[in-house]
């Protein structure tokens, strides 16, 4: 299959809306930066049905450096996470059943 991006999106959200593409543009974008705000103050998201997206913790751990073997000490980080939700694992599975 082919690789949804913005711009597909934006496209969508124009067709479906019956709006301009700068105005499609604005949308996405809005939607885009409060999610991103939210998650970066720490808050989850939570879109019932199709999934929400966390914060998680990761502490420090000693790695290695792939190209020279070298050990390296990772330093903590927040990732956000992704958690799918019922109606949209039941859709996906449904459409890709062999």
């Amino acid at each position: 299959g082919s690789l949804m991006n913005k711009s597909d999106l934006i496209d969508a959200i124009a067709d479906e809306l019956e709006m301009t593409r700068p105005q499609a543009t604005s949308v996405l974008n809005t939607i885009l930066d409060t999610m991103t705000e939210t998650l970066v103050s720490g808050e989850p998201i939570d879109l019932r049905g199709f999934g929400g997206f966390v914060i998680r913790q990761y502490e420090s751990y000693e790695g290695r450096n792939p190209k020279i073997g070298k050990k390296i000490q990772v330093k903590p980080k927040k990732l956000p996470y992704f958690k799918v939700g019922r109606d949209l694992r039941v859709r996906v599975n449904r459409k890709h059943r062999p």
